[in-house]
């Protein structure tokens, strides 16, 4: 109890001696990501039922919306598949083209674009393959050459899922999905929830392990939090790390810290950009922040991935 009572305080410091800036959060969106192309930053997420804005940037800390109006959404309502519930975007390049993969009817879908800021859209207007509802996507290009999706389903929880893509991201290809992680550990169910939450993946290879980043806790759980698994294979098994979780209100001093993305700045600086509750009182809309992360070397042993709770700043416009 002593233990939980310094890190609580020690969050609060942290918190209150934060710049005024730093305090303020002026970007609301949740299951952010950010993606970088061509010395430009650009932000996207859950917040609206017409489908995804696109926020841009120079510096990863002041963004803006499109000056068109006509622009202002990256992936709209009726250019790709689903009618309501566009959530968890994830945006990357691939053989010279743009792609967003996300949820939308509680499935996934993902759309093409020219370029990062859209429009992204499909000729056919259809879901990836898959039984039951699947959520939260992340698609991973292993150094080997294989395409994975990763990706959240709703069966006795919410459990991560990972299946092998076809190379032309058309659909999976059936018989690859393995279940990677639900969730189990105290620190993950904090409120003993009969249906467990493990969800937002991200995954990144470092050193010859795959490290899977994740979320815990139903988001409205001022305990939802970050925590991450390794492995040898982009398929498993995966251990979950023992000093798990490496983001939460303890870290940052900020309720329902979470399921966001990796990405880097100019300099090759690694970062995590996440939602946390609106404030002590609301949840929603939910306010998008960044945590600075960095590589822990263990003698004979993986490296550590650890986010530095000092580093947290509230994105601005």
């Amino acid at each position: 109890m002593l233990q939980f009572k310094t890190l609580f305080h020690t969050a609060a410091f942290m918190a209150a001696t934060l710049p005024v800036a730093a305090q303020q959060p002026s970007v609301f969106l949740a299951d952010p990501t950010i993606f970088s192309d061509k010395g430009k930053y650009y932000m996207y997420g859950t917040g609206n039922s017409q489908g995804f804005m696109v926020h841009e940037s120079t510096d990863a800390k002041s963004w803006r919306l499109p000056d068109d109006s006509t622009k202002r959404f990256a992936l709209k309502k009726g250019d790709s598949y689903g009618t309501s519930g566009f959530w968890a975007p994830h945006v990357f390049k691939y053989r010279g083209s743009y792609y967003m993969a996300y949820t939308a009817n509680e499935q996934i879908a993902i759309a093409k674009a020219a370029g990062p800021a859209g429009p992204f859209i499909q000729e056919k207007l259809v879901a990836i393959s898959g039984s039951g509802k699947q959520i939260d996507p992340f698609v991973f290009f292993d150094p080997g050459g294989k395409v994975y999706l990763y990706h959240v389903k709703l069966q006795n929880g919410n459990r991560i899922f990972v299946s092998e893509m076809k190379p032309d991201l058309s659909d999976v290809i059936p018989g690859t999905e393995k279940e990677c992680i639900a969730s189990t550990k105290g620190w993950e169910n904090t409120a003993n929830a009969e249906w467990p939450v493990a969800e937002g993946p991200t995954v990144l290879k470092h050193n010859n392990t795959y490290y899977l980043i994740y979320s815990s806790n139903d988001f409205r759980n001022k305990d939802y939090a970050v925590g991450y698994a390794t492995s040898a294979s982009p398929t498993g098994p995966w251990k979950k790390y023992t000093g798990n979780p490496i983001i939460s209100r303890h870290t940052v001093g900020q309720n329902g810290a979470g399921h966001g993305d990796v990405f880097y700045d100019k300099a090759g600086k690694m970062f995590y950009v996440l939602h946390t509750h609106r404030s002590e009182e609301r949840v929603a809309p939910r306010a998008t922040a960044v945590v600075a992360l960095k590589w822990r070397k263990v003698k004979d042993g993986e490296d550590v991935l650890e986010a530095d709770g000092k580093s947290f700043e509230w994105l601005r416009l």
